[in-house]
């Protein structure tokens, strides 16, 4: 009996009847179904399933003689990756959860301290233990390895929701502080290290599974991407390595690390290289209030006055940040965050700068640090308003390295409003609304 006899007697044993026609019409539906699947798989190249499958007639027979058994017995064939684990049914179980707590560990590789022997690099490691909860908001316990190999607290942080509040408890220090937050602070925060957000970033990327394996006794399925646009809009190269690994019966993550090496303008010399993991997941946890209100010392003092954000932030907000650091620098900075504030303030060599520096010649930290928190105000917007289009995923790109103010047809910061339309501050910080294909033109012809 030949194979084509053998798998037809098969399926009228199955009581299905399987005539030419209908082969070709199931044939057809598995094949659009793998197409649609290397769509959204890990972008992997792999042979031409259409056109091998469709050369052989025994081959095209049994192959729908599979499905069609497979649709029998209720099996869900092609679904997610090889192992059936698929990356989205992961995210849904995770906005499932309402509390949950992990552990954090970073490792600065060849990191260098200010004053020290440029020659003789240093790593340094740090570990963060974190409690989320949707109704409460979070806690952070900070600790940083000391000389003796043990662990020493450096930090408290209590994240309110509720209040929209965060307190900083520095133990070594015997200080506290507190800063207000906006409402869309709060949530972007809490994106920052979610491990939904570390999902949606890999489900951007080009990733692939790692099969199954074991972390602490549990059975896991790894995935990893190395593509560079898991760190999105970066200027410079980067090289990083991702991997997550979810639990096989729970489909929740068990282990999440990560190791990015930031290379400089020539794309010839790392500049910044860490290594990142996130363990010791638990996910359901029972919390209570109270686990999340700060208890301070009555010996600690307050470190500065209550640091405020702007209520709303705007374009306008970060266009007078943009000012502020042309006022302090004479150009814009290289990157529009918040550190290196006080570092750009001594280096300043502008009018604004020199009379800013005379007024605080003389004060304790403390005092400077009170003195500035409603000066230094907008680069904070500033820094808040990247941010949020950042994790809004409205794809935003800063080019101050190259732009100046004098450059009145040069795109200096960037960001996406919808599917062919982009705002863009310019140079001489005048904005307006381009296509696409417009900011294609001006992004090519900024400086290399």
């Amino acid at each position: 009996m030949s194979p084509s006899e053998s798998i037809e007697k098969l399926i009228k044993k199955l009581r299905y009847q399987a005539g030419a026609e209908t082969h070709e019409r199931i044939l057809g539906n598995v094949l659009n179904a793998v197409d649609e699947v290397e769509k959204h798989k890990s972008g992997v190249t792999a042979p031409n399933v259409r056109r091998t499958i469709m050369k052989s007639p025994i081959t095209k027979l049994a192959t729908a003689a599979i499905v069609a058994i497979a649709c029998l017995i209720g099996l869900s064939l092609w679904r997610g990756t090889e192992s059936g684990i698929a990356l989205a049914d992961v995210l849904a179980r995770i906005e499932q959860v309402k509390a949950y707590r992990f552990q954090l560990k970073r490792f600065q590789l060849n990191a260098k301290m200010t004053g020290d022997d440029p020659n003789k690099p240093y790593s340094s490691e740090t570990r963060l233990t974190w409690l989320r909860s949707q109704e409460y908001g979070s806690k952070l316990i900070g600790e940083e390895r000391d000389p003796n190999g043990g662990w020493s607290t450096f930090t408290e942080r209590y994240r309110s929701l509720d209040n929209k509040t965060e307190i900083i408890i520095m133990p070594k220090e015997k200080k506290y502080s507190r800063t207000e937050i906006d409402v869309e602070g709060a949530e972007v925060w809490q994106k920052v290290t979610d491990p939904r957000t570390a999902l949606k970033k890999i489900l951007k990327t080009k990733y692939e599974s790692l099969g199954r394996s074991t972390i602490d006794g549990i059975e896991v399925e790894g995935f990893r991407t190395t593509d560079p646009n898991w760190i999105a809009n970066s200027e410079n190269k980067v090289e990083v390595d991702v991997k997550m690994w979810v639990d096989a019966k729970t489909r929740l993550p068990v282990r999440y690390d990560f190791t990015y090496a930031w290379f400089d303008q020539m794309g010839d010399k790392i500049i910044k290289h860490d290594h990142v993991v996130l363990h010791d997941f638990q996910w359901d946890v029972v919390v209570d209030a109270s686990e999340f209100e700060p208890v301070i010392p009555d010996d600690y003092t307050l470190a500065a006055e209550v640091v405020k954000y702007p209520a709303h932030i705007t374009e306008e907000t970060a266009i007078q940040g943009l000012k502020l650091w042309v006022e302090l620098l004479g150009k814009y900075p290289e990157n529009i965050t918040e550190r290196g504030l006080r570092s750009a303030l001594e280096k300043s060599e502008t009018p604004a700068g020199m009379r800013l520096k005379e007024e605080i010649k003389g004060l304790t930290e403390d005092e400077i640090s009170n003195k500035l928190v409603d000066f230094w105000m907008p680069i904070r917007g500033l820094s808040r308003f990247h941010i949020r289009l950042y994790f809004n995923d409205q794809g935003p790109a800063y080019y101050g390295k190259t732009v100046t103010p004098k450059d009145v047809d040069k795109v200096l910061l960037r960001w996406k409003v919808s599917d062919n339309e982009y705002r863009v501050i310019y140079g001489d910080l005048h904005a307006e609304t381009v296509t696409k294909e417009k900011l294609a033109d001006l992004e090519a012809a900024l400086p290399k």
